[in-house]
Parts: C-alpha cells; sequence; structure tokens
C-alpha cells in the first residue's frame, strides 16, 4: 500500500487523462484545402462562385458572417492499413460536410468559443473515414462553413487544422474509461470505500501508463474495469436522460445561420446515432423541421425515419419556443395549432409535452391553453435563473388562472446543456427539491445554439454511468417516457398556482419598441381581416385566404421567438424583422381594405362608405370621413353604412358645447384636465363621480428618463435611484379639432424629441396621449408615471385571456423582485367605489407601488444590438378614470377599442354582387354576443373543414351565463377543443345557443352555416 495521499493519487490520474486525450489521435499527413468565400450562402451547385482562397493552418478565409466552400482532398497512406482513420478538421468557425447530392452529413464546430468551459468542450473536430482502413481511400470532401463561433462572436476565421490522423481506440477508450472515474471520484465523500478503491486503481493504472503503448493501454484498462463493472442498488432516483441541441431561430446570428445550424446539428446527431445504439435526441419546433424539409429534403427524410424509428423525439407543442409574457393569446393558441397540426401532419404524432426551456417567464394563461389543446405535460428550467427567490419545486402541478393544472418539471440540474458527466447525475440527485415525493428527474445533455448537440463525450460517459455504482441510474429515453412514469407520482406533488414569473430579464417587455409595436398590430390586423374573411364568407360566398393567413400567421408567430420579440437578438435580426413585419402588415391592411370593400359593395350602393365594428358589443364613437367628423353607432360584431350609423345631430351640437381647450386645460363633459408649467398632468378631475383622479399632491405623465446600464435583458431593480432628468416641455398649444379638445406638447431631453398630443373627445371618458418620439440617447430609460387617487394593495394586470392581481405592497423579498410587471391593454388600480386605469396600443412594462402606476416607453441598451430605438417610435397609451372598480367598468373594453379602431371602407364604384337600395340601419349583427364580461378573441374558418370558428372567454374571472345568437342559419353548433376538434353538440338547426362559462374559461365554438353566401337574415 502506497504512502501516497489520495489527493496526489488523484492528481496523478489527471494528469494521465491529459497524456491519454493528446494521444488518441495521430495526425499522418495535411489535407489540401481550398475555399471559395462569399458574404451570404449560396447553394452547392454555386459553390465555386466565391473568391477562392488556397488555405493551409494558420491562414485567414473570411470576415465575421462570411460563408465559404471548402474543399478538402487527400489520400489515406497505405501504410494505415488495418488501422482506424479519421479527419481532424477545425476552420474555426461552423462547418458542415456533405455528400455528393449536397446532403449534409455531419455538423463540425470551433474548439475556440465563448461556451462554458464548465459544461464541457465545444469542439466537434473528428470525421470518420474507415475502421480498419484499407490504405489509399481517397478523401474528396465539401463542406459549407460559416465564419461564426456558437454564439455568433468572431473567432479569428482561420483554418485551425485539417489532417488525416490515426484514431488510437483502446487509447481513446481508456481516456473515457479515466474520465468517469476521475469525476466520480471527485463527487463521491472523502471516506467513502468506494472513492479510496477508484482513486487506488486509477493511481495503479496510471502508474502503468508512463509508456502509452497497446500492452500498457491493455493493462491499465483491465486495473480500472472492476471499478467501472460495479452496479447500483435499489435507486431512490432515476435520470432520465434525452440527447438535446437548443437552438435559438435567432439571437447573435441572422435567421439565415439557424437554418445552416439546423442542418449541421441534424447531421451530427444522425452520424452519432448509427455509431450509438442506446442514443435518443429530441428537437423541438416546427419551424426549424420545416426549413430542414424546405432547403435539406434528404437530411429531412432521414430525420423522419429515425422518428419513426423512435429513436428521435419530436419535441413541443407550438411553432416556435416563444415569448409568452408578450405574444397575444390568440398567437399563442396559433403557436400549438400550428405546432401540433406541423408534427400530426409530418409524423402522425400528437404532441403531449409543452418544451419551453428558455423563454423569460411564463404567463398564468398556459395550462389552459395547454390541457385544451392535448398538453399535458410542460417542460422548462428557465425559473433556475431567478435572481433572489428560487422556485421551490423541480417536480409540481402548474395551475393557471383559471384553474386549469399541468405537470410541470424543471430538470435539476438547471441547464439544457449538460455534460452528462459524473458531476451532473450526482447535482441532479443532490439537488433535486422534490426527491423526498419523486424518484424521476430529467436530464438534457448535449450542446446548443449550433454545438451541434450531443458529442462523443456525452455519449462514451452515458455508456459507463448507466448503472454505475455510486452514481444514480441513468438511461436515454424520450421525455414523453419521462413524464409518463413522473405523472405516476402527481398525486404527492404541490400545487403552484399563478403565472411563473422570471426575476430576471424584465428589459425584455420593452426593449425593442419598434417590433413590439408592429407585433401588436399585427395581431389586431390579423384578428380584424380573419373577422372580415368570415363575413364575407358568410354574406357572399367569397373564398377564404386560408393559405395566406396562414403563411402570414406563421411567419407572425416566428418573430415572437423569444429572442426576436423580447429585443434580444443583434441589429441584423431586427433590421430584417422589421423590413418583414413592415410588408406583412401591408399585406394585411391591404387585404382588409379588399374585403370590407366587397362587402360593402354587397351592402350599399357604390361609393357610400361602410362602418365595420368586429368588437362583440354595440360601439359609439367618433370617425372622420372626407375631412368631417361624425359621432356614430355601429352594432356588435356587424356593419352601417355611414348615413345610418349617424347619432342624431341635436344629440352631437350638445356634446360640442362642453368641449374646452384652453392654457393649460382640457375639459369634455366628463373630465376636466390641468397641466403644470411642466407639461405633467396637475389634475384629472372626473365630473360624473365627483372627484379627483390622480393624488392632490402628485404629477401625472411624468416623462422621466433614467439611466440604463443594463443589456437587452435587464436593467438595474434599483433604477429610480437613477434619474438622468425629465424630458423639458419647450412647447405646449393648446386647440380644438371636431369633437376633439388637444394639449400639442414638444418635449427635448439630450438629443431625443417627443411630441405629444394629450386628446379628450367630446363625450369621451378616457384622456389619450398620442405619441411620437425621436430617441437618440444611448444607455437610458424613459418612463411616464401616474399617482392615482386610489388605495389598493393589489394592482389588476391584463394578460392573454385574463388577468392577474399582482401585489403593489414591498413587503417581501418576492414581491420587491417582481416590481417590473407584464400587461397588455390594461393595468387597473381599483378601490371597490373607483378606480383608474392605464391603457396602451402597443406596450408592456409597468411597474405598480403603492399609489403609483408607470410605463416603461422605451430604453436603449447597447447589447447585443449597439443600436437598439434609436430611432422614430408612435405609440398611444390613454388614462381612464371610473366608477366602481375594474370590473363593473368594463375596462377591458376600453382596452380593446384603443387597440381595434372601428373601420370605415367605401364601398367601390363598380361592387361585385347585389347591392342594397339604400342605408340599411337595421343591419343584422354578423352575430351577437348576449352575455357579461365575455369577449369574442378570434372569428375564423376552420382549418380543414367549411364551419366557422368563435373563441371567446370570460375576462373577470367570475361565473358567467349569455347567449351566442348568429345572423345566418346553422346546422349545428358545437363546442370543440383549441384544435378545433369536436367536444360536442350544443344546437342543431338553430342560430342561437346558450353557453356558461366559468372564470376565465376560454371556449371554442364551431358553427355549421346552413349554406355558404346565403346573406345575413333577421
Amino acid at each position: 500500500m502506497p504512502y501516497e495521499t489520495n489527493q496526489i493519487m488523484l492528481q496523478k490520474a489527471k494528469q494521465k487523462l491529459t497524456a491519454l486525450q493528446h494521444a488518441v489521435y495521430r495526425p499522418v499527413s495535411a489535407l489540401r484545402v481550398t475555399a471559395w468565400v462569399t458574404a451570404e450562402p449560396v447553394p452547392y451547385v454555386d459553390r465555386m462562385t466565391g473568391q477562392r482562397v488556397d488555405l493551409r493552418p494558420g491562414d485567414k478565409w473570411g470576415e465575421l458572417w462570411d460563408c465559404a466552400w471548402f474543399h478538402f482532398q487527400g489520400t489515406v497512406p497505405r501504410e494505415l492499413a488495418g488501422q482506424k482513420v479519421v479527419l481532424l478538421i477545425d476552420v474555426n468557425g461552423e462547418l458542415c460536410l456533405v455528400d455528393a447530392e449536397s446532403t449534409p452529413r455531419q455538423g463540425l464546430t470551433n474548439i475556440n468559443s465563448e461556451f462554458d468551459f464548465s459544461l464541457g468542450l465545444p469542439g466537434k473536430r473528428v470525421v470518420d473515414v474507415a475502421f480498419p482502413a484499407a490504405g489509399g481511400e481517397v478523401i474528396d470532401i465539401w463542406a459549407d462553413g460559416g465564419n461564426n463561433d456558437l454564439f455568433g462572436r468572431f473567432r479569428g476565421g482561420t483554418l485551425k487544422e485539417a489532417e488525416i490522423a490515426v484514431c488510437r481506440e483502446p487509447v481513446r477508450e481508456l481516456y473515457y474509461d479515466f474520465e468517469v472515474l476521475i469525476e466520480l471520484a471527485e463527487q463521491l465523500p472523502e471516506a467513502s470505500s468506494r472513492r479510496a478503491q477508484i482513486v487506488q486503481s486509477l493511481y495503479e493504472a496510471a502508474n502503468m501508463l508512463a509508456v502509452i503503448e497497446e500492452e500498457t493501454v491493455r493493462r491499465a484498462k483491465a486495473r480500472i474495469a472492476p471499478q467501472l463493472a460495479k452496479r447500483g442498488g435499489d435507486p431512490t432516483v432515476t435520470v432520465s436522460a434525452i440527447g438535446h441541441a437548443h437552438i435559438d431561430l435567432a439571437w447573435l446570428w441572422p435567421i439565415r445561420e439557424t437554418i445552416r445550424k439546423g442542418a449541421r446539428t441534424f447531421s451530427t446527431v444522425l452520424r452519432n446515432m448509427e455509431k450509438y445504439p442506446d442514443y435518443v435526441f429530441g428537437a423541438s419546433q416546427p419551424q426549424l423541421y420545416a426549413w430542414m424539409k424546405e432547403h435539406y429534403p434528404k437530411l429531412y427524410a432521414q430525420v423522419k425515419e429515425r422518428i419513426r424509428e423512435g429513436r428521435w423525439e419530436a419535441q413541443g407543442a407550438m411553432w416556435v419556443e416563444p415569448d409568452t409574457n408578450i405574444s397575444g393569446g390568440e398567437a399563442l393558441v396559433r403557436q400549438i395549432l400550428y405546432g401540433k397540426r406541423f408534427f400530426r401532419e409530418e409524423f402522425g404524432q400528437d404532441m403531449k409535452v409543452l418544451w419551453l426551456p428558455d423563454v423569460f417567464g411564463y404567463t398564468g394563461s398556459l395550462p389552459q391553453l395547454l390541457r385544451k389543446s392535448g398538453v399535458d405535460y410542460m417542460m422548462t428550467q428557465k425559473l433556475s435563473w431567478s435572481v433572489y427567490n428560487a422556485h421551490p419545486h423541480h417536480s409540481f402541478l402548474w395551475e393557471g388562472i383559471d384553474g386549469t393544472r399541468v405537470l410541470a418539471h424543471l430538470p435539476p440540474e438547471d441547464t439544457y446543456n449538460s455534460p452528462a458527466a459524473p458531476r451532473s447525475l450526482m447535482k441532479i440527485e443532490q439537488r433535486y427539491l422534490d426527491k423526498g415525493v419523486s424518484g424521476h428527474a430529467l436530464m438534457l445533455f448535449g450542446i446548443g445554439d449550433g454545438g451541434g448537440g450531443p458529442g462523443e463525450e456525452h455519449l462514451e460517459r452515458l455508456a459507463r454511468e448507466q448503472d454505475l455504482l455510486g452514481l444514480p441510474p441513468v438511461i436515454q429515453e424520450s421525455s414523453l417516457a419521462f413524464f409518463r412514469r413522473l405523472e405516476r407520482e402527481a398525486d404527492r406533488f404541490q400545487t403552484y398556482k399563478g403565472e411563473l414569473y422570471l426575476e430576471k430579464h424584465q428589459g425584455t417587455l420593452t426593449s425593442q419598441a419598434r417590433n413590439k409595436w408592429y407585433n401588436r398590430k399585427l395581431e389586431k390586423a390579423l384578428r380584424e381581416l380573419e373577422f372580415a374573411a368570415s363575413l364575407a364568407w358568410a354574406l357572399t360566398g367569397a373564398a377564404y385566404p386560408a393559405e395566406r393567413l396562414e403563411r402570414i400567421w406563421k411567419e407572425m408567430l416566428l418573430y415572437q421567438f423569444h429572442d426576436i420579440l423580447p429585443g434580444s437578438s443583434i441589429t441584423r435580426v431586427f433590421e430584417e424583422s422589421l423590413a418583414r413585419y413592415a410588408e406583412l402588415y401591408r399585406e394585411v391592411e391591404a387585404m382588409l381594405d379588399e374585403t370590407y370593400g366587397e362587402i360593402a359593395g354587397f351592402i350599399t350602393e357604390p361609393g357610400r362608405p361602410v362602418l365595420f365594428n368586429s368588437l362583440p358589443w354595440e360601439r359609439e364613437d367618433w370617425v372622420q370621413w372626407e375631412d368631417e367628423w361624425h359621432k356614430v353607432s355601429v352594432p356588435a360584431m356587424g356593419y352601417l353604412p355611414l348615413e345610418a350609423a349617424l347619432i342624431p345631430t341635436a344629440e352631437e351640437k350638445q356634446a360640442v358645447s362642453a368641449l374646452r381647450a384652453a392654457d393649460r386645460l382640457l375639459e369634455n363633459d366628463r373630465l376636466s384636465i390641468r397641466f403644470a408649467e411642466d407639461g405633467s398632468l396637475q389634475s384629472v378631475y372626473d365630473k360624473q363621480c365627483g372627484r379627483e383622479a390622480l393624488e392632490p399632491s402628485g404629477s401625472g405623465n411624468l416623462l422621466t428618463v433614467y439611466h440604463d446600464e443594463g443589456d437587452a435583458w435587464d436593467f438595474s431593480r434599483d433604477y429610480r435611484d437613477m434619474k438622468a432628468g425629465r424630458m423639458k416641455l419647450e412647447k405646449a398649444t393648446a386647440y380644438i379639432d371636431g369633437p376633439r379638445a388637444i394639449m400639442e406638447q414638444d418635449y427635448r431631453f439630450g438629443k431625443s424629441t417627443l411630441r405629444q398630443k394629450v386628446i379628450l373627445y367630446e363625450g369621451g371618458s378616457t384622456v389619450i396621449f398620442e405619441t411620437v418620439a425621436d430617441w437618440r440617447e444611448t444607455g437610458k430609460m424613459l418612463r411616464s408615471s401616474f399617482p392615482f387617487n386610489v388605495v389598493s394593495d393589489q394592482v389588476n394586470c391584463e394578460i392573454q385571456f385574463g388577468h392577474l392581481k399582482r401585489p403593489t405592497t414591498r413587503n417581501t423579498m418576492l414581491q420587491m423582485a417582481q416590481d417590473e410587471i407584464c400587461a397588455h391593454h390594461y393595468i387597473d388600480l381599483s378601490q371597490p367605489d373607483y378606480g383608474v386605469a392605464l391603457l396602451n396600443d402597443c406596450k408592456y412594462g409597468h411597474s405598480a407601488e403603492r399609489n403609483i402606476v408607470d410605463i416603461n416607453l422605451l430604453r436603449s441598451p447597447s447589447y447585443p444590438d449597439e443600436t437598439a430605438d434609436r430611432a422614430r417610435h408612435r405609440f398611444t397609451y390613454g388614462l381612464y378614470p371610473h366608477q366602481g372598480d375594474f370590473i363593473r367598468a368594463e375596462v377591458y373594453k376600453k382596452g380593446y377599442e384603443l387597440n381595434i379602431p372601428l373601420r370605415i371602407v367605401q364601398a367601390p364604384a363598380m361592387g361585385e354582387g347585389t347591392a342594397a337600395s339604400g342605408p340599411q340601419r337595421s343591419a343584422v349583427p354578423f352575430l351577437r354576443l348576449h352575455a357579461e364580461n365575455v369577449m369574442v378573441e378570434a372569428v375564423k374558418k376552420a382549418e380543414d373543414s367549411d364551419h366557422l370558428v368563435l373563441r371567446l372567454y370570460e375576462t373577470a374571472g367570475t361565473a358567467a351565463g349569455g347567449k351566442l345568437v348568429l345572423g345566418f342559419d346553422c346546422r349545428a353548433i358545437e363546442e370543440t377543443d383549441l384544435m378545433e376538434e369536436p367536444l360536442r353538440v350544443l344546437r342543431e338547426n338553430s342560430r342561437e345557443v346558450d353557453l356558461d362559462f366559468t372564470p376565465f374559461e376560454i371556449k371554442t365554438i364551431r358553427v355549421e352555416p346552413a349554406r355558404k353566401g346565403q346573406g345575413l337574415k333577421k
């Protein structure tokens, strides 16, 4: 027995591990390398059209984002016959080897990377040639290269190596034997006999390897083999492992590079599956699969075959892995609808697991959306990133705002880039928060973001760890198989209710404001277009533009990916997405004008304007037509010619008399607003309620600028202590414009200007702030705050398909950490008799502390986009004081009205169809909803049939009942799930149906019209 300490013996084993690593490959001869460099990718047939460069190791071949087709040539020396021959290739970038038909064969990635080395080395550089080699094999390989690191960084773009080499297979195997045992020993208790025996065996084996040659390697392997052969006993925790390659569809690289990252990763997985029969891999996001199908059809066919075999798991239930804070409710439905349909149509599989490892918080509406889509389970790990409070569970039942529950699991290793090493398994066992009630945990192993997923090292470790004494056992299986095991234990799990708030990345609620503006506008425009197309379809028999709508929806859903819509990608991503957003928005608006125009031509005479209201309540509002203002009333989800919609002139004139715009004053019949000298609101007096809406000693709409030293994801929680100043009022002009009293204010701060029109409409109950900002600041954040004359410990925030109550107090660490909060159309502070709501048309970040509610308008960090939001912006927000709380005041209606204005369209001069003989004030609505606090979120044609689909939800968090009346004859009215699969027949041969809602319940109603184009009848 030697006298060396365990520490000395283990250190010697580690030194020998390094020697073994260097001895695995023996370079024999250099490959000839030629590259053709281009700025953007070119197809295989054009591979020789770029700038030609002949390369040797050390030669530079390109700049950041450059692309190149590489040609590697050589001949295996005859003397290598019988040996294992490989190629060692590293172009200091990402590379995809292709076959003679240009199908991706294998992905290689540079070793020099920003990847977290504590998770393992990211590089993939080994290409198998032959085992055993015959000698004389001709090497003639083409590869598609990209000059970028895994994370898009510029790392030099130089050829590092391109060699024919011998792989000494026994040395390679011994290397992994040593690696696994060394790390296992380090994870075991110092005094354990298992550790002592492993260390002793490693030490003795290391002494045998003074010279690394065939015989010494054989003897060393035999010495440590008994330690690798020791099996575990009955497990307390079993780890389910699945290969993973998290691929952001855009982030520190453009979208076009993601397509190539997908090919490199998928081809690498396929090659490893050929070598490791136990290997099970999973990949999410139908958008990624669709790109593979389009750009690499033969690769895609190979993936489909592995999915059919069950070794490749199609994961997730959404089109992409989207942000779930900002995306609208119907957009989340479509993420699931299109995602699940793709996997069903392509692979014949029904997705049961929501796969969202990396998004920045999880809306409380998701559990209901999942269950009503047939999704039972959710996997994520991002909550482990919270800064102040640890999430209390890894396995739990997540309950949404409506009471629906899904089974959720957070891999206890807190990463989706697991090295699958002994330390991984020990961390899972030790840190699994629910190990007292569960014996199963999930591990996601591999290297993401273009790193090719799992490599040889992951799979070699797993082969040795499967049932190794000292470690929890690990099995490779699908995540669905894991969740079905976990589900058997679920009756012992705790329930977590409400949103899953991430205490980090709150800056993403505001970053890249123009993308968020387009997202909101496009979501609402698509809602309007689907309503218009459905109306035209039912009224005139016009063809429903299903294919165009699906194409537009899917592209918008792509931009809701969790590093695009949240604003956390590089400049190029936003330049490209903004250009596409603008084009999509123009297309949708043009389709809307055309569709409403066709309907107008069907219902009235050519040249007459027609008003359309897509909201499910009658609306009174002001519209402008040919430079004249008109007060109108339009039925719910219906239409009227302008002449028929006009409110009588006498009422109109009476309303005008109350309108005033004077120095530092705006007034109508409901509100009186006084402005301070600095432009802020000194008073908002509610005439109807006889009370002040703002705290008497406070100032409303304070446009405050803060120092913001954060990045796109984060800003300092203590930003309030870092004021940079306020927007300075330079000019204010009060005037009357038709039914509007306006205070137009010009502000400046630094290099930035802001023009705001504060508007009161005749008879209006909301103060409107129409804003145009030319923002040129760096490292600054602009917010507007309002001190409400309301006392409440909770603020009401609209989210998708409902609302959340969040604390206005800061009594606990949990409350303090949730200072920046998400709200969609409104955020409202109410007490039982009175409240004030802050509305918006494209903003999401807010704060509510005590009685002060503010809205985050703009921020301009410099990473990863150094130009973020230094641009021209437009946005609108509103202040709505109301009697009673926000439920009685129906604040949700005000939010929808701000975001969805009435549409006015002129009947075309040569309208098709049968025009009516004159104005039709008695026109029947397309549908009528007689129910309080119920919203119709979508009206569309069914995906797979000639049915009409209606999506409704209860808005107030109460039980509700009501009647839905259709404006046309129906064969059947059914309730379906969110995938439009029928659940039950509600009525047959009827135009109306009674509906009952539980709090925040979403209902999908499918209607079969008696016939298309029948016209709407009484």
